[in-house]
């Protein structure tokens, strides 16, 4: 139940509701918390409040169980599916910053070697003498993958 608009993390549903969203006994939804299985937030007095993510974790252990899975084997999937979503997470943060970057640089960068030896950036649009031999620089780790 993905909605872009609500937060699937945020705890809101007590337990009564949460294990009938979830077609469970209240007393079931105790059992997976204290076995680590499925953990709702908690309020400050120590309530249990359920996320729609542990609404959905719920229906899922439902189905794997009836599927004759055991709880220790849905509690490894569960952790992995946490580990899945946390990565897809990190990559997004990451393509975001990579854009950002590259929105801050204006063009591509060009160097080149100076009369001295010394590296040079050229800016945009600079024009080098005809005589002047250029040579495109490729990170080593382009090169290893394109030799291969």
């Amino acid at each position: 139940m993905a909605h872009e608009n609500i937060d699937e993390d945020a705890p809101l549903f007590a337990i009564a509701v949460a294990a009938e969203l979830a077609a469970m006994h209240p007393q079931t939804l105790r059992q997976y918390d204290r076995i680590g299985l499925v953990i709702p937030g908690r309020t400050r007095g120590g309530t249990r409040r359920y996320s729609m993510r542990n609404i959905d974790q719920l229906r899922q252990v439902a189905q794997m169980s009836q599927d004759g899975m055991s709880l220790p084997a849905i509690a490894h999937i569960l952790r992995l599916e946490d580990t899945v979503r946390s990565l897809r997470r990190q990559v997004t943060d990451l393509e975001t910053q990579l854009r950002v970057e590259r929105e801050q640089r204006p063009g591509s960068r060009v160097f080149a070697a100076g009369a001295t030896g010394s590296i040079v950036t050229l800016r945009s649009g600079t024009r080098i003498r005809r005589e002047t031999g250029i040579e495109l620089w490729t990170p080593p780790a382009q090169r290893a993958r394109d030799t291969e």
